[in-house]
């Protein structure tokens, strides 16, 4: 089964607006596709491609880097030679796979593209990491895509649909409800797609027999690898990084998802955990949700960094990483969603799913969390803040019997002149409400 993605698209602009004046880093966690992308994009685009996987260098290979790129003629002919691969140029392109594990092809990078003879992407995960472009230059000449999981529409794909994301988004423009039958099919799609999540392989998995057990063995793989990944990588603070990833589901489970120190050591300090947070939001592994404390200033301006949320980058990750060491059989989670059951801890799901999606949409994320001074009661929180044009959009994700939005209307009361639409994610039709439009959870994809 051949995967469509994306970012596919932007890879071909890419190509044709260059014109080998840059390269192209595609950004993203371990197992999300970039292997798998810049393999076919150099099989379908050009006459011959060279593919160059860092994880597993050849001895010749490292030879070939470290003593021979003084002369690109030589070092151009000896890779074509190892490769048994004949390079055109103008037609050829040369793919550095996982280039953080050798930082001196990244740095070589500046120069092959002023050589102009072929085409260069590369790949990698913890891209800034210190360690990984420690004493080299990061060259200018070097565009970046980041990679996210399948949305849900690349999973509607996978699974053979191509034609219910654009009759979903008729409806979405019209702001019209999809009526209960259409509405029903695509609710119980997008439950399936929560459960097995977008990375590649387990939406293979689960694609080719409907299984859900498949999917749930390379999502615990994938888990497995993220876990070695960090006892090898993350150097000089791996507990922190592990204890940070063990707790999530515990976080996000919690009614009050501010990621909490104190709920791994009592005694944490934030300042001695911000590299193990960056080394969990640069693998991209970690969603982070800052919050945004005057939205009428711009969301990064009145940013808070010692307040923010964590959601998994995967939400089929999240759901086996809840419930780690149970088979889905034994997990509640995977029967809750399927019929639509969630009780208010599950939820987290649901959440997850949305900050997926609109980092999925180039969206950073922000929320807000402040206390109502003026009625000396809760804080108001809202679950996601949106630019959209020069307007800010307030986004709550609620639970399909939900009441009220106290905090929903005291914020729109307080930022009136600077919001834009006001959205409900739940699990009901569309349906505009008390000047507030509630849509279905898929279509956060739209926002």
């Amino acid at each position: 089964m051949v995967l469509k993605r994306k970012i596919y698209a932007d890879l071909l602009d890419w190509k044709n607006t260059s014109d080998g004046k840059t390269a192209m880093l595609i950004n993203g966690a371990r197992r999300v596709g970039k292997s798998y992308i810049c393999r076919q994009f150099g099989e379908n685009e050009y006459k011959s491609m060279i593919f160059i996987d860092f994880s597993k260098p050849s001895k010749i290979i490292k030879e070939i880097f470290e003593n021979d790129i003084n002369d690109f003629d030589v070092f151009l002919s000896k890779l074509s030679t190892h490769y048994k691969t004949i390079l055109y140029k103008r037609e050829s392109l040369i793919v550095f796979d996982e280039v953080q594990l050798f930082p001196l092809a990244r740095q070589l990078i500046k120069h092959l593209v002023a050589d102009g003879r072929y085409d260069y992407i590369e790949t990698g995960s913890l891209i800034s990491i210190k360690h990984n472009v420690k004493g080299i230059l990061i060259p200018s000449e070097e565009e970046q895509l980041e990679m996210h999981p399948l949305d849900f529409e690349e999973f509607l794909w996978a699974i053979g649909d191509y034609v219910t994301v654009p009759f979903m988004r008729s409806y979405y423009d019209l702001r019209k409800p999809l009526g209960q039958v259409m509405h029903r099919k695509i609710m119980n799609d997008f439950r399936q797609y929560m459960l097995v999540g977008g990375m590649p392989q387990a939406v293979l998995a689960y694609a080719e027999n409907k299984d859900f057990g498949a999917a749930d063995k390379v999502k615990s793989q994938i888990l497995r690898m993220y876990r070695n990944d960090i006892a090898k990588y993350a150097r000089g603070y791996e507990g922190k990084v592990a204890a940070i990833f063990d707790a999530l589901p515990g976080q996000l489970s919690k009614k009050e998802k501010k990621y909490k120190l104190a709920s791994i050591n009592k005694n944490a300090r934030r300042r001695d955990y911000d590299d193990a947070f960056m080394w969990l939001s640069d693998g991209m592994i970690v969603n982070p949700c800052f919050n945004a404390t005057d939205p009428r200033f711009g969301l990064g301006l009145s940013l808070d960094h010692n307040t923010h949320k964590l959601y998994m980058a995967d939400t089929g990750l999240l759901v086996t990483h809840a419930y780690k060491g149970k088979g889905y059989i034994d997990n509640d989670i995977y029967r809750a969603i399927l019929f639509d059951k969630l009780n208010i801890n599950e939820g987290m799901m649901t959440e997850n799913v949305v900050a997926q999606m609109l980092c999925a949409n180039k969206h950073r994320l922000f929320f807000y969390s402040r206390a109502d001074a003026r009625t000396s009661s809760k804080a108001v929180e809202i679950d996601f803040l949106v630019t959209m044009g020069s307007k800010v959009c307030p986004v709550e994700v609620k639970s399909s019997t939900y009441r009220q939005h106290s905090s929903l209307d005291k914020f729109r009361s307080r930022f009136s002149k600077t919001l834009g639409e006001s959205y409900i994610l739940y699990s009901k039709d569309v349906v505009i409400k008390d000047g507030v439009i509630h849509l279905p959870l898929y279509m956060a994809m739209f926002l």
